[in-house]
């Protein structure tokens, strides 16, 4: 599995783009109706920025800042690492674990494609059943 492309591995249906003026309101709105960690932030179809649940921790909560008019662009990580689809699964997990990601972006000609999550280390039943328990006790 180590030595997949991540083109294999990576999120497509759970994949977010947002513009840097779209504010924190909205990202974390369309982060929640998906039930994702991270907004790719795109601007004229190239990756700028990625906003994370961390991020509106971090620097939105943590800072005071007004989520409805905070906009993505000051409180994003600019020009984030990200890896091509032909890339690894392993050197994913290594980028991750050494930087302390749990997003990455993938990108083709500077165009965001997918992205990759520590959450795809899960083995694919384990995350079926993490899913379905979850759905579980939100319907309750």
């Amino acid at each position: 599995m180590f030595d997949r492309p991540i083109r294999t591995i990576m999120e497509h249906k759970k994949f977010l783009v947002a513009p840097p003026d779209a504010s924190v309101s909205d990202a974390a709105k369309l982060m929640a109706k998906k039930n994702v960690g991270a907004v790719l932030v795109v601007d004229n179809e190239h990756l700028v920025g990625i906003f994370t649940e961390r991020d509106a921790v971090f620097r939105v909560i943590a800072h005071g800042r007004d989520a409805k008019t905070t906009p993505l662009r000051a409180v994003m990580t600019p020009d984030p690492e990200s890896l091509e689809p032909n890339c690894s699964y392993g050197h994913a997990l290594l980028l991750m674990q050494e930087h302390g990601f749990r997003h990455v972006p993938v990108v083709e000609n500077g165009r965001p494609i997918g992205i990759i999550s520590s959450r795809n280390a899960m083995d694919p039943e384990l995350e079926e059943f993490v899913s379905e328990e979850r759905r579980r006790l939100h319907h309750r």
